[in-house]
């Protein structure tokens, strides 16, 4: 869970004519979206273990909120309740289960992530600084852009973004590994007035703090 936490470290809309491809769209949204909040399932599947034929699934669920160019949370309450919190320039991240907080550095840890693609960047020229964009086919009634990093010694493979009018609907992420996660967004809302509170967060008491 830690590897798809790191890796999907955070989506957006904007109206836009349903002619529009995906990279259209995102064009449209980085100009126009400055902030939103939404709700979210992620289903993550992974690659058979050796000897054994099942893909093997797990589903999570939780909300999601940025502002750009640097702020953001994830808030998973299904099935454990962890929350990875960037404000501005840390990034923490908090499994209640284990009482243990990871803080790192923002700008080092997330580099060509989904965090990136969706949170920070502020037009098409700067994301091609970390990614290389294209616009693929509609396909289940959405527009779909497809991202990958020009770096490629990290984990992350792919991130493809599905937009349905002027929402995201879907992320779906590819690591090297072959592992995949999709998130499923709903209760989508742009530019919202979300208090700066929101991305400030405070160490559990009795919470073990780690700074790898």
């Amino acid at each position: 869970m830690k590897t798809v936490l790191i890796a999907l470290i955070a989506a957006l809309s904007w109206p836009l004519a349903a002619w529009a491809n995906g990279l259209q769209q995102l064009e449209v949204f980085l100009k126009d979206i400055q902030g939103a909040r939404a709700s979210f399932t992620q289903v993550v599947t992974s690659p058979p273990k050796a000897g054994d034929k099942a893909v093997r699934a797990k589903t999570s669920s939780g909300s999601f909120e940025f502002v750009r160019p640097d702020r953001f949370r994830f808030d998973y309450t299904k099935p454990f309740v962890q929350n990875i919190v960037a404000d501005g320039s840390t990034l923490w991240l908090y499994d209640a289960d284990l009482n243990q907080v990871t803080v790192r550095n923002q700008k080092e840890t997330l580099g060509a992530t989904p965090a990136t693609l969706i949170a920070a960047g502020s037009d098409l020229k700067t994301l091609r600084e970390s990614f290389d964009l294209s616009a693929l086919p509609n396909r289940d009634g959405l527009a779909w852009v497809e991202a990958r990093p020009r770096q490629k010694d990290g984990q992350l493979q792919s991130i493809k973004a599905g937009f349905k009018g002027s929402d995201l609907a879907v992320l779906e992420i590819a690591d090297g590994l072959g592992q995949v996660s999709v998130m499923t967004f709903s209760a989508w809302q742009s530019n919202p007035r979300i208090a700066a509170e929101r991305f400030r967060f405070q160490v559990p008491v009795g919470a073990d703090v780690l700074r790898p």
